[in-house]
């Protein structure tokens, strides 16, 4: 088979074809060049060629083909490592491969993969080494700060324009409101303390005065000099008239009234 017949399918090692040497040298030149029975050229196209079943793997030596990888790599170690390394792994991969071939197969055996898969598989790995290397040497090219580029001495302050914007139905309107007003109805009520005329003080003052009535006087007012807060003031006649009937009771104290809802009027049963 002629071995420049690759069609029109891409290079899967194309990516380390314009790699440079540390002298400057092209990668091209560090290419390992295969030549065994039935093939002649370079390691990475071999590979290829044996993914794409256009060479048969099963009448390459492969005790030739380790000794041109051990001769290819005493004299790539001082120069290219990493390369190195690449073409360790297609050359161990094709021993590994022909060995597949070579192996009668197990058709029990459904987990274990095929020689193209396992090629397959190879190529995956080699490419995303590849991206991984070129991401690399992508984040230790870009512009450095303080030494590609510079930072203004005097930076700019940051304004932040903030802008409230809601977004709301009417019913998120009205449910909002409702829980607001729920909230405003729920309260303490607290009931302050009032002042009140108690029965025995309104009895203690009635009691004090009665010598002082001798004519019918209307009992509001012999009251008033008693109501200091006009909200006290039904406090105190209902406390005086309370207090008056216990004493009418007693015999100490007289009451007349002359229609309903009329002035009430008290004195002393001792005057005439």
């Amino acid at each position: 088979m002629d071995k420049n017949d690759t069609g029109n399918e891409p290079d899967l090692w194309d990516g380390a074809k314009h790699d440079q040497s540390p002298d400057g040298e092209d990668a091209d030149s560090l290419q390992m060049t295969v030549d065994v029975e039935g093939f002649e050229g370079p390691l990475g196209l071999l590979l290829d060629l044996s993914r794409r079943q256009k060479v048969d793997l099963a009448k390459i030596s492969i005790l030739a083909l380790a000794e041109q990888y051990l001769a290819f790599i005493e004299e790539l170690r001082e120069l290219r490592i990493e390369l190195a390394a690449d073409y360790l792994v297609m050359a161990a991969w094709l021993a590994y491969l022909k060995s597949k071939l070579l192996l009668p197969i197990d058709e029990d055996d459904d987990e274990e993969l095929s020689g193209e898969e396992m090629a397959a598989l190879l190529a995956f790995r080699l490419q995303r080494l590849e991206a991984m290397r070129e991401a690399g040497n992508k984040i230790i090219n870009r512009n450095r700060l303080g030494r590609d580029f510079f930072a203004r001495g005097n930076p700019e302050a940051i304004l932040v324009d903030r802008r409230n914007e809601y977004n709301a139905t009417l019913y998120d309107l009205l449910t909002a409101y409702a829980a607001q007003r729920q909230r405003q109805s729920v309260s303490t009520v607290t009931i302050a303390k009032r002042d009140v005329w108690s029965l025995s003080d309104a009895r203690e003052i009635l009691t004090r005065l009665v010598g002082e009535l001798s004519d019918w006087t209307p009992l509001d007012v012999f009251l008033l000099k008693y109501i200091p807060d006009p909200s006290m003031r039904a406090s105190v006649i209902a406390s005086s008239f309370a207090a008056s009937l216990e004493m009418v009771r007693e015999g100490t104290l007289a009451l007349r009234q002359d229609k309903a809802f009329a002035p009430l009027y008290l004195r002393s049963v001792g005057t005439k």
